[in-house]
C-alpha cells in the first residue's frame, strides 16, 4: 500500500485540498493507537460495480415488509459520530472536522436509514463528478445499514454515476458483488467517471 505523509496535516485543513486527494485514488485514516491521519493509495481496490451489484434476495423481501425510511445528506453529524464510535475506528476528531469542511463545499453525502423517526443506520462518502467514494457504514438494528448501502446503489444508477468505490473488501461488501481490481483499472475507471457531470 502507499502511503501519503507529505503536508498531511495542511491538506486536513483545506477541502479542496483533501477533494483533490481523492480525485487521485487516495483516501485518509487515522492510526488507532496515536490518532495520525495518513493517506493511502492500496495497490489492490475494491468497487461494487454499479451496472453488475448483487442485491440478495432476503434482504429485498426484508426492505419490502420493513417500516424503514430514507434520508439523504439529512444528518451527517450524527452519521459519522455513529460510524467513529466503534472499539477501533481509523476515524478522528481531527478527521470528522476536515469532512465537516469538506460538506460544506457539497462533496460529503449521506444515506440515512430510519425507523419510526429515529436514525438506525446508514453511511457517508465523498462524491467528485461521476465517481462515489464509500467511507463508512453503521447500524444499529440488523439489516440498516445493508438498507442504505441499497439505496445508494440505486441512487448512484438513479444519477448515471459510474464508479462506487469501497476501499477495501469484506464480508459484508462482498455480499453486494463488492470486487478487487488493480489500481491501474481503478484508475481507469475514475478517468471514465470524471468525464460525467453527476450530481448526487
Amino acid at each position: 500500500m502507499e502511503e501519503i505523509t507529505n503536508k498531511a496535516k495542511q491538506i486536513l485543513q483545506n477541502p479542496e485540498a483533501m477533494i483533490n486527494m481523492y480525485v487521485i485514488g487516495a483516501f485518509p485514516m487515522a492510526d488507532k493507537d496515536t490518532n495520525e491521519i495518513n493517506w493511502y493509495k492500496p495497490e489492490i481496490r475494491t468497487i461494487i460495480p454499479l451496472d453488475n451489484y448483487n442485491y440478495p434476495r432476503s434482504l429485498k423481501k426484508f426492505i419490502a415488509k420493513s417500516e424503514f425510511t430514507f434520508k439523504y445528506d439529512f444528518d451527517f453529524n450524527s452519521v459519522v459520530k455513529f460510524c467513529a464510535n466503534r472499539e477501533e475506528s481509523w476515524i478522528s476528531d481531527e478527521l470528522i472536522d476536515a469532512y465537516l469542511r469538506m460538506e460544506k463545499l457539497g462533496n460529503v453525502h449521506t444515506v440515512e436509514t430510519y425507523l419510526n423517526g429515529k436514525l438506525v443506520g446508514g453511511l457517508y462518502g465523498i462524491s467528485y463528478k461521476g465517481a462515489f467514494f464509500g467511507e463508512s457504514m453503521f447500524s444499529v438494528i440488523p439489516q440498516a445499514s445493508k438498507a442504505a448501502l441499497i439505496k445508494l446503489i440505486e441512487h448512484l444508477n438513479e444519477n448515471q454515476f459510474v464508479l462506487l468505490d469501497v476501499q477495501y473488501s469484506t464480508p459484508h461488501l462482498k455480499i453486494f458483488g463488492a470486487t478487487e481490481i488493480e489500481f491501474q483499472e481503478f484508475n481507469r475507471l475514475l478517468e471514465k467517471a470524471y468525464k460525467c457531470n453527476c450530481k448526487f
